[in-house]
Order: structure tokens, then sequence, then C-alpha cells
């Protein structure tokens, strides 16, 4: 890999681009409007195409007016169809963001015989070239890394200066309305931002992808953290993450097999979503391995219950001890999980190993106890307020027994038999 000063380049400016889409970004997460910022960045283009076609040129500042203006139309337009038509929100938003977006294309063809503009990379960006694009002459610095770094300071800028507003009105616009906030407002300044970031963008990563640099690092600090300030930082560091190994991943991995190399603007999106992934795996409060581990412990605890309710059977019925051989079938286990839910209550001192079996502990008859209280006064309560056959209420107590906690146990009553007829045992204090 030879790594040159344009290649350094193409990251920074990728990295302004993302972190600039991250600040509207993560608000449009939190309201749960990720959808307009898709819509957003798609309808821009008929605003940039106008512009084109009325100056003649790429004039920055007609194709930031023609954009906010359109954008501000696409989010009037959204919530006109959604009120005055009944309409779902996201059916209103694919209403007016693909007639948008198709009048743009439209408007794009016609732009291309008076204008030098290539569609392509409107729709797809020109991020390796985007060093030989350097104006002013001499600085050194390529127009994409001013456009985008001037729209990146300019978001955290009003991101800063209406922190408070933007973060009420994200969980609470009623809320903020009853404070003085006007939710009208910063909703247009949000899409305003949204629209103007789309702009910015457009010519770095273009008009499609720039969708995953609004939504993806947001999305991914939202795995992250649930505090406002924190998402932010997070999404930002996010997005700069995804332009550095997404470029390096575009001159790296296709020479693998024997490809030159792939498009950079599409590397930084798939690398935005790769670290979703990461993060949707290994996240510490809502990861899919937190929650796998969360479930194993869950089924571990409900078996060592389910045993030591077996075991307190038994001796209710004084027979002699519990045949484990019997057990894997009763509990619908194998015998290499009950093995281990046997050698854990062993380990917790609930059972103990006699001579030729194994019995409840004090402790773990105490527990046991309290166990098959609480499903036998949940057979009553269930046999009294919603009356069903006698089958069904033992499943739907084996169900909430193991999650009555000591107050919910108190407000079931004190009966002394089930519907079937066996003794509910008495409340034991630890």
């Amino acid at each position: 890999m030879n790594w040159t000063e344009i290649d350094t380049w193409i990251v920074i400016i990728g990295a302004l681009c993302a972190a600039g889409c991250a600040v509207p970004g993560t608000i449009l997460v939190l309201r749960r409007m990720s959808l307009m910022g898709d819509a957003i960045s798609h309808t821009v283009l008929p605003g940039i195409a106008i512009a084109f076609l009325v100056t003649g040129s790429r004039d920055p500042l007609a194709m930031l007016i023609g954009a906010v203006v359109v954008g501000l139309l696409t989010a009037f337009l959204v919530q006109a169809i959604q009120s005055l038509g009944k309409i779902d929100v996201g059916a209103s938003m694919g209403i007016v963001f693909t007639v948008l977006f198709a009048f743009g294309l439209v408007l794009m063809r016609q732009a291309i015989d008076h204008v030098d503009i290539d569609p392509d990379c409107v729709l797809n960006g020109a991020i390796e070239f985007a060093w030989f694009d350097q104006n002013p002459d001499g600085w050194g610095i390529p127009r994409g890394a001013i456009v985008n770094g001037v729209m990146l300071v300019a978001n955290l800028f009003f991101m800063l200066l209406f922190y408070k507003e933007f973060k009420i009105t994200a969980f609470d616009p009623a809320l903020a309305k009853s404070q003085g906030i006007n939710p009208g407002f910063m909703h247009y300044m949000l899409m305003t931002m949204t629209a103007a970031t789309a702009v910015a963008a457009f010519e770095t990563v273009g008009s499609i992808l720039v969708v995953a640099m609004f939504i993806v690092p947001p999305a991914t600090a939202y795995l992250l953290t649930e505090r406002y300030g924190v998402l932010v930082a997070l999404s930002l560091g996010v997005g700069v993450l995804a332009a550095g190994l997404g470029h390096l991943s575009a001159i790296t991995v296709p020479t693998w097999f024997g490809f030159s190399g792939t498009t950079t603007a599409g590397a930084m999106a798939v690398a935005s979503g790769g670290l979703f992934v990461f993060a949707w795996a290994l996240s510490p409060s809502q990861g899919l391995l937190v929650r796998f581990l969360h479930k194993q412990r869950t089924h571990a605890h409900i078996l060592a219950e389910d045993v030591l309710g077996i075991f307190w059977r038994v001796e209710e019925r004084s027979q002699s001890f519990v045949q484990t051989g019997d057990l894997p079938s009763a509990l619908g286990v194998s015998s290499r999980v009950l093995k281990k839910a046997l050698h854990q209550l062993l380990k917790q001192g609930e059972i103990i190993q006699c001579t030729t079996h194994l019995e409840l502990s004090q402790s773990g008859r105490m527990r046991a106890t309290k166990l098959v209280r609480s499903h036998r006064l949940w057979e009553v309560y269930l046999d009294k307020h919603y009356p069903q056959d006698a089958n069904q209420l033992h499943h739907s107590a084996s169900r909430l027994e193991h999650i009555t906690t000591e107050e919910m146990q108190s407000n079931l009553g004190d009966e002394n038999t089930d519907p079937h007829g066996s003794p509910v045992p008495s409340d034991v204090e630890e």
C-alpha cells in the first residue's frame, strides 16, 4: 500500500463530511425521523439543479439556497400530506422524496447541456478527486475540505447554541412548548441544517450515500450510550472512524481479490455499517452478546428454580429421594444442561450431596418453599379472576412464579389450598 498526501486529504474530507452529517443526524435519530434525512438528501437535488440552471455555474451559495429552500419544502410537504391527507408519515415521506428526486433527475439531465456537471458525481460523489479541486489556489487545501469543514463548524455552533432546545424537543415536544420553546421553529432549524449539510456533502459522497452518514453513525452511538451529550460526541467519533476505515479498506481489501480498488465513498458507508454491526453485537447495554448472555443466565436461573421445586414436591409427597435420571425428561432439558444446573446449586449450597442421593439444604428448602407458595397462589388468583383449564393454570403459574417479588406475592392473598387441592405452604422468614 502506497499512502500519499492525496489519501490523507481523502480521509480528512470524508471525516469532516461524516462528522458534519452526524450532528443533525443525531437529532433525527432521537426524534425517530431518520427517513427525513433520507428524504431531504434526495430532494435537495432539484434545488441544486435549479441553481445550476439559473446561475449557469456551480456557485456554492446558489446551490445552498436552492437546496435549503427545497429541503424546507420537503419537510413542509411531508407534514402537510401526513396531517391533511391522514397518511402515515413513512408513506408521506416516500411520496414527497421520490417525486422530488425524480423531478431533480429530470432537471439535472436538462442542466447537463448548459453546465459542467456530472450526474454520477451528484449521485455517487467524487471524493477520490476532491484533492485536485483546490480553491483558492496555493493554499494546498481542497475545496471539499473547506466546504465540509465550514459546515461541520456551523452545525456544531447551532447545536451548542440550541443545545437545550434540541434536547428537549427531541424527547418531549409538549414539555418544550410548555417551557416557551417553539417546537416548530426547532423542527425547521433541524431541516435547514440537514438540507445545508446534504449540499455540502453531495460532491464528497453523493446524494445517495450521504444518507448513511446522516443515520448510521448516530444509530451506532445510540447503541453505546443513553446520555445526550455523549451520544453527540460518539456520533462524531464513529463518523470520523468510518471515514478512515472506509478509505483504508477501499484501497487494500480489493487488492486481496485481484482488483485495483473500489469507490471510497461506498467503502465509507460500508465501514459505518460495519461499525454499527460491531456495536450492535457488543453494546454493553443493548448488544446481541449481552442479550444472549442475559437470556442464558435467565434460563439457568429458571431451570435451577424448577429443580428446587421438584425436590420440594418430592419431599412433600414423602418420597425417598429424587431420581436425577428422570429430571431431564421431566424438565425438557438435556443431561448436560441439567448437570450444569445441579453443579451450580451444589456450589451455592442449596442442595447437598448425600451418600446415595441429592437433597435440599436449609437455604434451598426456604427458596423452594417461596417458589412453590408463589406458584400455588398464582393458581388460586388465576382460577378466581381468569377461570381456565387446570393444566393451563399450572402452565401459567409456572411462568409467573419465577418473576414474583415479595410485594407481588403479598398482594396475591393468603389462601390455604390451590385449585388442585394441594396445600399452599406458609411464608418463610429468612
